[in-house]
């Protein structure tokens, strides 16, 4: 048996992760603020994680084999858990993302988003403790609760015959089920390799294919509006190349689904409440 610190980790794909990691025998602890309780059988401490000194009397004389961070944003959350966790976290699991890749981000937002999640990477890199850093796909699944409601956009789009935003020459991009990126960061935490690793199932699709696959499910054929370089578009539609490689991960053993495997289910279950004849 492990001790795993879990840090977030009590809604949509964490709570999976920290199920498993619980079913596989070992002792679980969730750090949050308070706002959602662990599953039955989970340790649960109390702390903003940006307030050092609450952080660590929560913490207390604690030691953990494992912390996986979930909710690791900005350059300064990483350096206040470099400190805390020095000489305390035999190993630290950051949830990054393949935005760290994006040469162009299309919004402020994103920008300083991808900004702060690679300055967050590059801070832990240099920690006292071995560092992982596992670059997710864009994450999909729930139902009509999937977190991100990009799906559901495609849906409500196309089932409605409203055109979809999408650029004259879109380029791939790679996506992974939420209850995978949850197996994918177990097998991390249980595993030893350090550094980057990219998560995502394999095969990539340009938004023009994940439109057709809505469009097959509902029955009605997607109808699209280009827009011009630079321009604003539909989510997944990028005027640039923006798919991962999952090779190092396959090579250490993951064993990835394919999109085309899960992706026509998870467009059921978010059509089905609005467009229940078609699926």
């Amino acid at each position: 048996m492990r001790n795993f610190l879990v840090i977030g980790g009590s809604r949509y794909f964490g709570r999976r992760l920290v199920t498993s990691l619980r079913d596989a025998g070992h002792q679980v602890t969730v750090l949050n603020r308070g706002s959602a309780a662990p599953p039955p059988g989970v340790g649960h401490l109390v702390a903003d994680r940006e307030d050092e000194a609450r952080l660590r009397t929560a913490l207390g004389r604690r030691s953990f084999d494992v912390v996986l961070d979930q909710v690791c944003y900005t350059p300064e959350q990483a350096a206040l858990a470099r400190r805390v966790f020095a000489g305390t976290a035999g190993r630290y699991v950051m949830t990054s993302t393949m935005e760290v890749y994006d040469p162009a981000p299309p919004t402020p937002e994103a920008a300083a988003y991808a900004r702060g999640k690679r300055e967050a990477e590059a801070e832990l890199t240099d920690a006292e403790f071995p560092f992982v850093a596992v670059r997710s796909a864009h994450v999909l699944g729930g139902g009509p609760a999937e977190f991100t409601g990009r799906l559901a956009h495609y849906v409500e789009r196309i089932g409605s015959g409203a055109p979809v935003d999408v650029h004259e020459a879109p380029h791939p991009t790679s996506f992974i089920h939420h209850h995978e990126i949850a197996d994918f960061l177990r097998w991390t935490a249980e595993e030893s390799f350090t550094g980057p690793v990219d998560a995502a199932s394999h095969g990539a699709l340009t938004v023009t294919e994940l439109c057709e696959l809505i469009g097959e499910r509902l029955g009605r054929r997607p109808r699209y509006r280009t827009v011009g370089a630079g321009g604003p578009a539909s989510p997944f539609s990028f005027d640039r190349g923006y798919a991962l490689d999952n090779s190092r991960a396959t090579a250490l053993g993951f064993r990835f689904t394919r999109t085309t495997d899960w992706l026509p289910g998870e467009i059921a279950e978010v059509a089905r409440p609005a467009f229940r004849d078609h699926v």
